[in-house]
């Protein structure tokens, strides 16, 4: 009986410590190998592209000018064949509705990081998708919301939610786990798309279509 293929892997992790736990795990698992790891989600772009692995196990929050949600599709753009992985501490199913949406096959939190890692490493491998059962109760009981106006991406329009609700683009960064550089092309985004370019125009945009309550 032939053996089966290895399961080829990229750890994207900004604590080294993290990745050398979760290395541990995965390769004491027989049939899956680490073949490299990143500390941010530019460099996990690159990574993939050089390796070309099966696996990418990708945080969700990690630092830098790109988000780990904006480089799930580039990783599929340069290596279509590798399927990702989310390992977060985010419980909230809204991220895992959005890493779903965004191209990711799996998703689980950090504090199952073991066996649970393995089994969905290797189910994403085999083709199938991954969310802890926790979440994935979470998302079947919570409808999808609709989507945002104006052609404004789901992205757009939280940060114009939060624009409204008076927070700085440094503010708003923190709180969604993106550089001020991205928060600033987001804006720019918004108001090229509307037609508006002041923070009044925008809060009053965000007031006339739901998405803040008006107080």
């Amino acid at each position: 009986m032939p053996e089966e293929p290895t399961i080829t892997i990229v750890l994207a992790d900004d604590h080294a410590v993290v990745r050398s736990g979760l290395r541990l795990v995965l390769e004491h698992a027989e049939g899956l190998e680490v073949v490299s790891e990143a500390g941010d989600a530019e460099s996990a772009v690159r990574t993939v592209n050089g390796h070309k692995p099966d696996i990418l196990v990708l945080d969700l929050n990690m630092p830098g000018p790109l988000s780990s949600f904006d480089a799930i599709p580039r990783i599929a753009e340069v290596s279509p064949d590798t399927r990702i992985v989310v390992l977060t501490m985010q419980e909230d199913p809204e991220f895992a509705r959005q890493a779903l949406r965004a191209g990711a096959a799996g998703y689980l939190l950090k504090e199952c990081a073991d066996a649970e890692l393995v089994e969905a490493v290797r189910r994403v491998a085999a083709g199938a998708t991954y969310l802890h059962p926790g979440i994935g109760a979470a998302l079947a009981s919570t409808p999808e919301p609709s989507g945002p106006p104006d052609d404004l991406t789901e992205r757009e329009a939280e940060v114009l939610r939060l624009i409204a609700l008076g927070h700085t683009n440094a503010e708003i960064a923190a709180m969604l786990f993106l550089s001020v550089r991205t928060v600033e092309s987001h804006r720019a985004h918004i108001q090229q798309k509307l037609g508006r370019s002041t923070r009044a125009e925008l809060v009053r945009y965000a007031l006339d279509h739901d998405l803040v309550a008006d107080a």
